[in-house]
């Protein structure tokens, strides 16, 4: 068979592969609370377009998790997490979603040890904190970074066992005090920090030899012609789609109702006035 018929061909299969994979939705409503909380100023007339952004994948077992947000284009609305345990085919939310955060890195050490990486997002970053889990995944708990708020964003992060981690922190603007990164270390599991470098130059953690690699069967892929997230599983030398996420999710409108204004009082209607009543005309006496 010629090349480029074999090309054609590969390229139909993935085609179809693509069709046929499950199309996952995430529901986004539009509550005025939520949007004003943003800092949004929807209408009809511009309404405010939502969009998912999917950050990370990983895979546990059977059990695949999406971290992620939604967002406007200028804004950060909340965080966003997903997990499927039939590959792919339905999605469930874990977590509760944290209104102007968003999640990135993902890491298990086990079937039940696992963090999430995450921070607020509207304005400046800050508040760094990570979901913690030790059931795989059913339940997750927030452990914020630091005691007070501070700016500044989980750049990486690394947790050699359930216990034993390092983590690095980009202050991001306070780079004019010399220590715009934090390297920190936690013996409790992500409970606790304790700093122990802090540099102008970005740092890099040290993972020992022989430490676990990504899963290299599974990826997350956008893809800009169809305006959506692939989630693809390697099947010899070929990957295949699982679930597709849309990135453009909703439009959300001004939530007040317009009341058309009340016509002014009008007084009532002056009826006519009745005509008098006729009186009959004189009767003429014949005369003899």
């Amino acid at each position: 068979m010629p090349l480029m018929r074999l090309i054609a061909a590969a390229s139909l299969l993935a085609a179809v592969v693509s069709a046929q994979a499950p199309k996952a939705n995430v529901v986004f409503q539009c509550v005025a609370e939520e949007l004003d909380a943003a800092g949004l100023n929807c209408s009809a007339a511009r309404p405010c377009a939502i969009f998912l952004e999917l950050a990370s994948l990983e895979i546990v077992g059977g059990k695949l998790f999406l971290a992620g947000n939604l967002h406007t284009s200028d804004t950060t609305i909340t965080s966003l997490l997903l997990s499927s345990d039939d590959g792919g085919r339905t999605w469930t939310e874990p977590y509760k979603r944290v209104p102007g955060a968003g999640l990135e890195q993902i890491q298990f050490v086990d079937y039940e040890f696992g963090w999430i990486g995450g921070q607020h997002l509207q304005g400046r970053p800050r508040d760094a904190f990570l979901l913690t889990t030790r059931d795989g995944g059913k339940t997750f708990q927030p452990k914020p970074m630091f005691e007070d708020a501070r700016v500044g964003a989980i750049q990486q992060y690394w947790f050699e066992n359930r216990t034993t981690g390092t983590l690095v922190v980009d202050r991001m603007h306070a780079s004019e005090t010399g220590s715009r990164y934090e390297l920190y270390e936690s013996m409790t599991g992500g409970d606790t920090w304790t700093l122990r470098e802090v540099s102008s130059k970005p740092l890099t953690i040290k993972r020992p030899r022989g430490a676990p690699v990504a899963n290299t069967d599974w990826r997350l892929r956008p893809d800009a012609p169809s305006k959506t997230y692939h989630v693809e599983q390697r099947q010899d030398e070929r990957w295949r789609t699982v679930a597709t996420f849309p990135i453009h999710i909703a439009d959300c409108q001004s939530l007040e109702p317009t009341l058309a204004e009340p016509p002014p009082d009008q007084p009532e209607p002056v009826k006519p006035a009745e005509p008098p009543a006729r009186k009959p005309p004189p009767t003429l006496k014949k005369k003899n």
